[in-house]
């Protein structure tokens, strides 16, 4: 998107609602000084331009005095609106041919066909939200569960940017005080108090390591969580699948092997998304096909999230169980170990396995042995519990949510910035040392609101991923 000062001081306009879907109703935008004017000169009716903001008026659009449709004109006068213009929304009836000749109108009137996301481009550039609610626009529109969409509605409403510009203000003010003293140089004189400023920078660190930490969680419940179900050859993986899913998705069948190819089904659980991935059985084999299987088994754990693995305990040792966590695990992945088949045992008993397994898997690899009958849902709502909880755990409690790789990045990089300042409190750096790396702190906490000059192609990529008409 080629962003110029130009660009927003014309007139915009676009289809608001979903091309092509089915209903009665589709609502066309315009946004910029003419607005009004534009909209006025195809609409007969009521004077549009000596109307109050935030008023109804019906009526019809007219191509010279042929009429194109009746109308409902929604007016919201500057700086009352969503971008901070004067916009007008015009309820139509759902059809492409009266769409399409309406847009067409009110380009020949002036206005200008909108570019992708360039509604809330405005929005910004115009003060009326700041470039991390701008982005949380985009993920509420996307939201596919109430976790992500509870997340996006609190960053849209400025969850983040709260956080953020209290941080701003501190680091601001002390900055300010190191750069006095600068001009003092000659005079020996301390405006900043040195201990005052590393229990601030020590705080800082904190919150902004928090907010890092959240990514995780965040990204997680943005993206849907991934969960590769791994195990032997008949542990019960598609078994486990179907029930998850109330559904026979998967091929259950006796014999070894019958799962060759990954099968992935999204499920939502208390408003968290979980894309389940059922895997070949592991094992070596000289069947090709299968062997393709395996190897795509143990590539979708490195892009797993979490890895539930299934055994048998008539089936395996805790030899194998603990070799193949081993060969499988990763740092950060969460592992949750499934004890599968109880049934065929008159229900769950501790025994020497399991301790086995606990002893060598416990301090390092995980802490969760479950203990179901994959075909018996009211045993399956077990694991749901703890794999809900083990994606809460990921949160922190009390603190905000990242959910944007832009977002973790530039704290990332702030943080970094942060240990330069600590690092120089300790060898007594002179403040305008200090300054540099302070500023710099400022800098990439400040690009995730975009209180700084923003980099131009920056903008255009992040809303060239918005849809028409937002």
């Amino acid at each position: 998107m080629s962003i110029s000062t130009s660009s927003v001081q014309d007139t915009i306009v676009a289809l608001a609602t979903s091309p092509g879907a089915n209903g009665a109703i589709a609502v066309i935008r315009l946004s910029g000084p003419q607005a009004i004017t534009i909209t006025n000169a195809v609409f007969r009716g009521k004077d549009l331009t000596k109307q109050d903001s935030h008023t109804l008026h019906f009526g019809t659009i007219r191509d010279g005095e042929q009429i194109i449709d009746e109308v409902l004109i929604s007016l919201f006068v500057a700086p009352h609106s969503y971008t901070k213009e004067d916009v007008v929304e015009i309820s139509t009836h759902n059809s492409m041919y009266i769409i399409e000749r309406l847009l067409g109108l009110l380009i020949k009137k002036g206005a200008r066909a909108a570019r992708a996301g360039e509604f809330t481009l405005r929005a910004f550039l115009n003060g009326g939200l700041d470039l991390a609610q701008a982005e949380a626009v985009a993920d509420l529109i996307a939201s596919e569960n109430k976790a992500s969409h509870e997340v996006a509605m609190n960053q849209m409403r400025g969850g983040i940017s709260n956080k953020l510009q209290d941080m701003r203000e501190q680091l601001i003010n002390f900055v300010s005080l190191l750069e006095l003293e600068l001009d003092f140089g000659e005079e020996d004189v301390e405006f900043a108090d040195r201990s005052q400023f590393e229990t601030l920078v020590r705080d800082l660190k904190t919150h902004v390591g928090k907010l890092i930490q959240s990514f995780a969680y965040g990204n997680a419940i943005k993206q849907g969580v991934p969960v590769a179900i791994i195990g032997k050859p008949n542990a019960g993986k598609s078994t486990l699948l179907n029930t998850l899913l109330d559904e026979e998705r998967a091929i259950v069948s006796d014999i070894a092997g019958t799962t060759r190819d990954t099968i992935e089904e999204a499920i939502n659980l208390d408003g968290i998304t979980f894309r389940f991935i059922d895997t070949a059985g592991l094992r070596d084999t000289e069947d090709t096909i299968e062997a393709i299987g395996v190897n795509k088994a143990k590539e979708k754990v490195k892009q797993a999230k979490v890895l539930l693995y299934l055994y048998d305990d008539r089936d395996s040792t805790a030899e194998e169980v603990v070799t193949q966590i081993k060969g499988l695990y990763y740092p950060g992945l969460v592992v949750i170990l499934v004890r599968n088949k109880i049934d065929l045992e008159g229900g769950y008993h501790p025994n020497a396995m399991d301790e086995q397994i606990k002893e060598a898997l416990f301090s390092d690899y995980t802490n969760s042995i479950v203990a179901i009958s994959a075909k018996d849902g009211e045993s399956v709502e077990g694991l749901k519990k703890v794999l809900l909880d083990k994606i809460r755990d990921m949160a922190v409690e009390d603190q905000q949510i990242i959910t944007n790789t832009r977002h973790v990045e530039a704290l990332q990089l702030s943080l970094d910035a942060l240990n330069e300042v600590e690092q120089g409190l300790g060898m007594l750096l002179p403040g305008d040392l200090l300054a540099h790396h302070v500023r710099e702190a400022l800098r990439h906490i400040s690009s995730i609101t975009g209180d700084i000059d923003v980099d131009r192609d920056i903008l255009g990529t992040i809303f060239g991923k918005f849809c028409i008409g937002k």
